[in-house]
């Protein structure tokens, strides 16, 4: 009789971390995605200025990457979202840029980064929902 109560509380908690972890990646396996207006995008040339002052999230990414693919929904929310002053959200196709990757040594992708004026912050390697990369930014601000 007991083993029935350990096997459902097994899997009402199964059935709870599968349905948050469906609603942070939620936005990324909506469909067509297209990048945020107020999405920055870095290459080799403009990333030094644009790290220089204030707190930036670069998203490392590349085309062909399918991590990336699903976290580039949740960084043009962010970049949507974002109302602090001196907050830039952005990205960099690692591809494209190798300067800058291999400066910073990315190795795995996605990878993100947060700067505070020019220095890393934070570094997040991987998959990462938006309540972490919010957590992290909010940190970062402070």
């Amino acid at each position: 009789m007991y083993w029935i109560i350990g096997i459902s509380v097994v899997v009402l908690a199964l059935f709870i971390f599968l349905y948050r972890r469906y609603k942070m990646f939620a936005p990324a396996l909506a469909g067509n995605h297209k990048d945020s207006e107020k999405l920055i995008n870095l290459n080799d040339k403009n990333f030094n200025p644009y790290i220089k002052q204030g707190v930036t999230l670069v998203d490392f990414w590349a085309d062909w990457c399918k991590p990336c693919k699903l976290q580039g929904p949740i960084i043009s929310q962010l970049a949507e979202e974002s109302t602090t002053k001196g907050l830039k959200i952005c990205k960099l196709d690692v591809e494209k840029n190798p300067k800058v990757s291999k400066k910073l040594g990315i190795r795995s992708i996605p990878t993100i980064i947060i700067f505070k004026n020019g220095k890393v912050f934070e570094k997040f390697t991987g998959l990462k929902g938006k309540a972490v990369l919010q957590k992290a930014i909010k940190k970062a601000i402070e």
